[in-house]
């Protein structure tokens, strides 16, 4: 497979190397910010003049403010894409008309992790089970590194989300840190961005009995590269044409 890369920074170098270990080829990078890139691969400025040819698949990691407008022309230029960034999901109904009007294809996960997104599976059967246990509070947090540019992040959202939609007693999630105490509804998951941290999110049921705590914790970031390189596998095996997320592709395995 032939991969080119939007964005070439931390992530973009780790699925650069994890594309390469992995058989596939680096056929271009598209960042106006870098200075370099591996021998033999064509750097480009900007997608407009980057050359697709040979290409088969984006892999975007970039920064919210350029999201949508790499998304909507990698569509129009057919590029089947998978999408890492985060912070630009509340333009995801612009994002799908771009891709939908383009007969294109993209595949989009607020966390590419495998271990993630088991992660997710597990921690919300577990809401669904103490959802008849009102003695159990539930809450959580997440930690990032204090590079990251958005907070609360993509997987503190669809983790807290997905609890939310199982507690029937938790009507909303509140991500501030608080200076008086939660109301019975809330769901609190407050976020800390610190050092060199890949990702930390932590979830708690707490009773006066006892603790319930399911953590899971990226060692690197070579996790996430390599389930957006297995996306880009999967979006381009078939001749798939729309929106997907990671759980479309999860589907084949569990």
């Amino acid at each position: 497979m032939n991969i080119a890369l939007i964005g070439y920074g931390k992530m973009g170098r780790i699925i650069e190397q994890i594309a390469r270990v992995q058989g596939h080829t680096v056929s271009a990078i598209i960042d106006p910010f870098a200075q370099d890139a591996p021998a033999g691969v064509q750097l480009y400025k900007s997608i407009a003049e980057a050359n697709f040819d040979s290409t088969d698949a984006a892999i975007e990691f970039s920064v919210p403010a350029t999201a949508c407008a790499n998304i909507t022309a990698l569509a129009q230029k057919k590029i089947p894409t998978v999408t890492g960034t985060t912070g630009w999901h509340d333009k995801m109904d612009e994002v799908r008309k771009a891709v939908e009007a383009a007969n294109s294809a993209m595949l989009w996960s607020s966390n590419f992790s495998i271990g993630v997104n088991l992660f997710y599976r597990i921690a919300w059967k577990a809401a669904e089970l103490f959802n008849n246990f009102n003695d159990y509070d539930v809450g959580g947090f997440e930690v990032h590194h204090n590079k990251k540019l958005d907070s609360p992040s993509g997987t503190a959202k669809t983790l807290a989300e997905g609890v939310l939609s199982k507690i029937e007693r938790k009507k909303k999630i509140v991500w501030e840190t608080l200076d008086r105490k939660p109301a019975p509804e809330e769901l609190h998951f407050p976020s800390l961005r610190v050092g060199a941290v890949p990702g930390t999110h932590t979830l708690f049921f707490d009773s006066q009995a006892d603790t319930i705590e399911i953590t899971h914790t990226a060692r690197s970031r070579e996790g996430f590269a390599s389930g957006a390189v297995l996306a880009a596998q999967w979006l381009t095996a078939k001749d798939r044409r729309g929106i997907f997320t990671i759980d479309d592709m999860l589907k084949e395995y569990v």
